[in-house]
């Protein structure tokens, strides 16, 4: 599927629930213009499409003292069994499976130093592991996860 594939409600429906799921259907609608029984058949749709995956808050890792944070950028033999082995970890916020240099990243968020290095090392004593190339992050200009695609058209 691709974007085009949705109308224009189902657009604004993503990107209200993108900004903020929190209000009732009733609110949202209201919102949208829209009867509330029209969106929740909407929205329904767009979940067993795996458009809408789930509804979480949005947390501060920072605020939480997760404040040491990098990307390990990892090379390795058998990449499916290594991402999996990595994806375990409880530190580890998000796998990525690339092209380039590397075959995953791997995005963690620590406590401390200590715990960061701990972690590179369990990463680097996975089976299959090559070789690791850290870096550290140092601010976070543009969170990931307040990201909004621009599905209405918007630049």
């Amino acid at each position: 599927m691709s974007l085009s594939d949705y109308d224009e409600l189902d657009k604004r429906i993503i990107e209200l629930m993108c900004r903020s799921s929190q209000g009732s259907y009733r609110q949202l609608a209201k919102q949208l213009d829209v009867h509330p029984t029209t969106l929740i058949q909407r929205v329904k749709n767009l979940e067993s499409k795996g458009v809408i995956q789930g509804y979480r808050a949005s947390i501060d890792y920072m605020k939480l003292g997760f404040e040491f944070m990098g990307l390990v950028s990892v090379i390795a033999n058998n990449v499916t069994t290594v991402q999996a082995e990595i994806a375990r970890i409880p530190q580890v916020i998000s796998v990525f499976d690339v092209t380039g240099d590397s075959d995953c990243v791997a995005w963690v968020a620590c406590q401390d130093r200590e715990e960061f290095s701990e972690v590179v090392k369990e990463i680097n004593g996975i089976e299959d592991v090559k070789k690791t190339n850290t870096a550290v992050i140092l601010n976070i200009q543009k969170d990931p996860f307040s990201y909004i695609p621009p599905i209405l058209g918007e630049k």
